[in-house]
């Protein structure tokens, strides 16, 4: 290349110019001096001119010096430059729009093998560097992949042609979005061992709380009972001592665990095997002791972890026990919980519980209820019991109640204010929103999850809110309650209340069709008292019979109308039966008011023919579908429909599915089924 053809510009050029861009000032003090002086002038005229003559000779012997020394210069950079990046450590390589290898550094050919005459897709060397990816629009800056063992963060940067100015002044591209991708290899190996290391070094804290310690001791002789408590702490502090774990008594019925994260895993595989080897532990026992663990873990500090822990132990308390909640992090996992909780004996709570609804009541001017959306006979039931104890204690209550079904109907006649109730009694969401402020009560029934009452709004709009509940308890609670009465082994939250009823006032009055209400509620959620029905669920009824309710009435309220009842023997007259023990059906709902009521009554019904361990019926009702599960004893129908991001009892569960069909629907319960069944959490 000849200097003379080189042109120089920007800033070397200017520098360059400007002895000559001087002689301009030069010239310009020449002609002011010329109006002072001609002589003065005409001798600055001559130093002026050999200034321009010495300028030109410099810049015309020195340009050609320069233009080579600069190439020289850009010569050698570019060599360094070359070397350095072929010399770099770390693994380079470049590639072009379709993923094809252009150039390897020597790192790059080390590591895999390939040197610089390798020009294929970078996708034969990391199948998940693909060509696709590559050319996402939005770019991906790094992602993580694994050669040869080591882990790898390969970092993406797009080299736009665009913006290379050598290569814009000397090619034209047609397509200006094209571009070439450097990809660089930063071996993670050592820090994500450190990582994993240090994660399963953290310390993970445990509660183990034993169910029914007072009832299994009750059940046997007084001898033996060290005995059985003595068995039962080697069984709880061998099974975790061998992890490495600290186990500390620190109640007769309690156990704080600390173990190592790492251990976690394990505990996970053998699926909590304690819960199910301590039920071994008989001395004479009639009764099988059982375990409620809390696992708490990825908090972050110990302390977070022992909250997670608490946490844990009561989420597995208030679904019924017998079960392990694990809470790593924000996420919750469950195990166990396959045997039905004891009722217990006593009504120490039960009293507790009034006593206290009693205070909350008496603290706030107005009571609002309400129970879960498309509310049952259960749901208005409890309401009216709350309503009962408002009214005793001269408070204004209102239950929130936006649809009015077939089944609820017979009922919610019987309070008109014909019948000397007041005319605003039910009200619905709108109305319920504005009456709604710090000074209300929201008393929540027969539901514990906020996105199935009926109006979740309500709750945020005070901080008072009380919990009357039978359902197990799932991840999605109503977060701070003033009063919290959840008990899943309870067979209606009408029994819960009846219950609280009788210790709430002396001077409680129910009136007939009150009575009845409540009582319709044990009788529907029972099954005519066939199914989760205990000593206190008896109980409960005696104490509504002595208070008015008639039997026949009620069972004259609860009669179905032809149309569901033809729509419950169609379900029952089409179920299929899978797996030669679970009962599946789709319910019609045209012409039912109530398909949801009709689908429970079906799935009861199934569980009368011989064979069948647990039922399925669904229906379609406004734009999702309802399944209604029920079982007798051997399968734990909530731990399916927690699958299904539903919930319930043992015995009694439901779900609610969207964005699909009936025949989909039916499909994803059979595929629910036989996931289970092979992982053991239920058996045929």
């Amino acid at each position: 290349m000849k200097s003379n053809k080189v042109k120089l510009r920007g800033r070397l050029r200017k520098s360059l110019y400007w002895p000559m861009f001087m002689t301009i000032l030069l010239v310009c003090m020449n002609v002011v001096i010329y109006t002072e002086d001609i002589l003065s002038g005409i001798m600055f005229s001559i130093f002026t001119a050999i200034y321009f003559v010495v300028s030109m000779i410099v810049y015309v012997r020195n340009k050609p010096v320069l233009v080579n020394e600069l190439i020289n210069f850009a010569t050698q950079y570019g060599t360094v430059q070359k070397q350095l990046l072929n010399e770099f450590e770390i693994p380079y390589a470049l590639v072009d729009y379709n993923a094809k290898i252009l150039w390897v550094n020597e790192q790059f050919t080390e590591l895999t093998g390939k040197d610089k005459k390798y020009h294929k897709s970078i996708t034969t060397i990391f199948p998940a560097l693909t060509k696709e990816l590559l050319q996402k629009s939005d770019g991906e800056k790094s992602i993580n992949l694994t050669l040869k063992e080591q882990d790898f963060r390969v970092a993406l940067k797009r080299i736009y042609f665009e913006e290379l100015n050598s290569v814009d002044s000397l090619v034209t591209l047609d397509e200006s979005n094209e571009y070439l991708t450097a990809v660089y290899l930063f071996d993670e190996t050592e820090k994500n061992q450190y990582m994993r290391e240090n994660q399963e070094q953290k310390m993970v804290a445990g509660l183990v709380y034993i169910d029914n310690y007072d009832e299994a001791l009750d059940s046997i002789e007084d001898v033996k009972r060290s005995l059985l408590v003595a068995l039962i702490d080697r069984k709880v502090n061998k099974y975790f001592t061998e992890l490495d774990a600290l186990v500390r008594k620190i109640e007769k019925d309690k156990y704080f665990v600390v173990l190592k994260y790492q251990y976690l895993a394990k505990l996970r595989e053998d699926r909590f095997s304690l819960i199910e080897d301590v039920k071994t532990v008989k001395v004479g026992n009639e009764m099988a002791v059982t375990l409620s663990i809390g696992i708490g873990a990825n908090g972050e500090s110990y302390t977070q972890n022992y909250e997670y822990a608490r946490m844990s132990i009561d989420l597995a308390l208030g679904r019924g026990g017998d079960q392990v909640v694990v809470r790593d992090g924000e996420d919750i996992t469950y195990y166990g919980g396959k045997t039905q909780q004891v009722e217990r004996n006593t009504r120490v709570k039960a009293r507790v519980k009034a006593h206290a609804l009693r205070e909350i009541i008496e603290s706030r001017e107005h009571v609002i209820i309400m129970g879960h959306s498309i509310s049952d006979v259960d749901s208005l039931g409890a309401a009216i019991g709350i309503y009962c104890a408002a009214k005793v204690l001269g408070k204004k209550a209102q239950i929130v109640l936006n649809e009015i079904t077939s089944s609820l109907r017979p009922l919610v006649e019987c309070f008109t204010e014909e019948k000397g109730y007041p005319a605003d009694l039910f009200i619905k969401n709108e109305e319920a929103l504005m009456l709604t402020n710090e000074n209300t009560l929201v008393v929540v029934v027969d539901v514990n999850r906020p996105s199935y009452t009926e109006c979740p709004e309500l709750l945020k709009c005070t901080q008072t809110v009380c919990v009357f509940d039978h359902h197990r308890q799932t991840n999605e609670v109503i977060e701070n309650p003033v009063l919290s009465y959840v008990e899943p082994y309870a067979s209606s939250a009408c029994e819960m209340i009846a219950e609280v009823l009788q210790y709430f006032s002396e001077n409680i009055r129910l009136a007939p069709c009150e009575a009845d209400c409540i009582y319709a509620g044990i009788l529907i959620d029972t099954n005519n008292f066939m199914t989760k029905t205990g000593v206190r669920t008896f109980e409960a009824a005696a104490y509504l019979r002595r208070a008015g309710a008639e039997v026949t009435r009620v069972r004259k309220m609860l009669r179905n109308d032809m149309a569901a009842y033809k729509a419950r023997a169609e379900a029952v007259r089409h179920a299929e039966v899978y797996r030669g023990a679970f009962a599946i059906s789709i319910c019609p709902a045209d012409e039912v008011e109530s398909p949801t009521i009709v689908c429970a009554q079906a799935a009861n019904e199934l569980l009368n023919i011989v064979g069948i361990k647990a039922s399925f019926v669904l229906t379609e009702y406004q734009g999702k579908i309802y399944v209604s599960s029920r079982s007798i004893d051997e399968i734990n129908v909530q731990l399916i429909m927690e699958r299904l991001g539903g919930g319930g009892h043992l015995n009694v569960a439901g779900a609610q599915l969207t964005n699909c069909s009936l025949q989909q629907a039916k499909h994803i319960i059979q595929d629910t089924i036989d996931e289970m069944l092979k992982e053991g959490d239920i058996s045929e």
